[in-house]
């Protein structure tokens, strides 16, 4: 078994599921620039997102917790919490399940890649510009209307290369949420949106798990864990970056990966 493979691709949706640059995105350009073959590992790159959100899991376990207490005993600020939380998550399951096949046709597409990196980070640095401080402070207090609108912009990381958790982040700073918040609601957020994307994923590549030359369940399993280890200590570090120094660095640096890319395509 080639080990070296599943741990690359694992490290790289660890370090990228949550910080505003795209992991599908540099799944994609991984898979090109190493030269794999995108069709094989297509299934893996799917699985391998759960352990990414099996480390938020296990970060905030004591939040999930403290909400489950709550919807028990009905306390207002859980049912606001998970409220907010399926809210946001109805735009995606809705828009992704009508135009799956639309989607999947551009998965593969590194141009559209690039070009959204670079596009993406010019967006940020102008909601930085613009954004100075938001008032909405936790996730429970976030507007039912702010939430929809956080829901509505998630959608537009069905592009690759625009990221999701750089959507919902720089959405729900638009909107007047303090950036703190607006990380960790894209966290918690991230939940029931790869979860139910990997469903219908899944679902629709189950017989490539068993086909000839399909990457094993143990190849899986070692990209399943590296993502995890690596997305628990991705998740601690963005958040002390994030409040300190905002997101401009990400910005950039998708500008300057999306820029690199964009002429490593073109001249290819």
């Amino acid at each position: 078994m080639d080990i070296a493979t599943p741990i690359v691709l694992g490290i790289v949706e660890g370090l990228t599921e949550f910080l505003p640059v795209s992991s599908t995105g540099h799944l994609i350009l991984a898979t090109k620039l190493l030269g794999y073959d995108a069709a094989k590992w297509e299934v893996f790159n799917i699985v391998i997102q759960l352990g990414a959100i099996l480390a938020v899991v296990v970060l905030y376990w004591r939040t999930f917790w403290a909400v489950l207490q709550g919807l028990v005993r009905r306390d207002a600020t859980a049912v606001r919490f998970t409220r907010n939380i399926l809210v946001a998550f109805i735009p995606a399951a809705v828009i992704g399940m009508a135009l799956h096949k639309k989607i999947e046709s551009l998965l593969g597409n590194a141009l559209v890649v690039a070009v959204a990196l670079i596009l993406g980070g010019m967006a940020i640095l102008a909601i930085e510009w613009r954004v100075k401080k938001g008032h909405v402070v936790g996730v429970a207090e976030i507007p039912l209307k702010t939430v929809i609108g956080i829901g509505f912009i998630q959608c537009l990381a069905m592009i690759p290369g625009v990221s999701r958790s750089g959507a919902t982040i720089m959405g729900a700073l638009s909107l007047d949420v303090e950036r703190r918040t607006a990380a960790e609601f894209s966290f918690f957020l991230a939940i029931p949106t790869m979860l139910g994307a990997t469903v219908v994923q899944l679902a629709s590549h189950r017989h490539e798990l068993t086909a000839p030359g399909a990457v094993g369940l143990g190849t899986i399993g070692i990209g399943f864990i590296v993502a995890f280890v690596v997305a628990l200590a991705v998740i601690k570090a963005f958040v002390s970056v994030v409040t300190r120094h905002g997101f401009a660095p990400f910005a950039w640096y998708r500008i300057v990966a999306g820029s690199a890319a964009l002429l490593w395509i073109l001249q290819g």
